[in-house]
């Protein structure tokens, strides 16, 4: 595991961690609630890293010890940034929940795949689905990886989306919710739950060409 520093704005910098070699680099953003070394990231980049580069990084709220997320033209410029940081090669953009939709925005960004680890199709507190045609526009594979009960996320409200979009697929979780959190009745733990998500992506990606 390797830490670097990138300044991403004139006087701002965020430090990334780098795990893993390969011509492929994943760069896996965070979601709104926890940063890089959030054991969920930690397990993520650790289990991806044993096929491919993995890059993580904090949005800067997080790297300035702030607890609300940055307006989303922030975020936006600091993810650009890391992705442009990534050495040459195949890149793939991938993320938990926001950071996740974020990668989905990133504009001029030349990326092999996309995958979302718990896409947040709609916001806490409102009930309406956001705005998705943007990934219309968007050539890449995607992946949609989602819980079962992912109230944020709910695969009944995205298989239309995803049926819509060339080249995407779902893979839907049992029992898991938007942390992939799954009841203790399934004899499943966290470990578990990780190798899975980390099998389910890096075998979709073995695909990917």
């Amino acid at each position: 595991m390797r830490r670097r520093s990138l300044e991403w704005a004139e006087g701002r910098r965020v430090d990334l961690i780098e795990e893993g070699d390969g011509a492929t680099t994943i760069v896996l953003a965070h979601g709104a609630g926890a940063g890089q070394d959030h054991p969920f990231m930690a397990g993520m980049r650790e289990r991806l890293a044993a096929a491919h580069r993995v890059l993580t990084f904090d949005y800067p709220y997080i790297a300035e010890g702030r607890r609300a997320p940055d307006r989303m033209e922030v975020l936006l410029e600091c993810h650009r940034a890391v992705a442009a940081s990534a050495a040459a090669g195949r890149l793939v953009l991938g993320g938990k929940s926001m950071g996740g939709r974020m990668a989905s925005h990133l504009d001029g960004v030349d990326s092999a795949a996309l995958f979302f680890l718990g896409y947040p199709l709609v916001a806490i507190g409102k009930t309406e689905p956001r705005d998705t045609s943007h990934l219309d526009g968007n050539a890449a594979p995607m992946l949609f990886v989602q819980g079962e009960r992912d109230r944020l996320g709910p695969p009944h409200l995205l298989e239309s989306i995803v049926a819509g979009l060339p080249g995407a697929a779902m893979v839907v979780i049992p029992d898991a919710d938007h942390g992939y959190r799954v009841p203790k009745r399934t004899g499943i733990g966290p470990v578990e739950v990780l190798d899975l998500l980390a099998e389910t992506v890096t075998g979709w990606l073995a695909g990917i060409r």
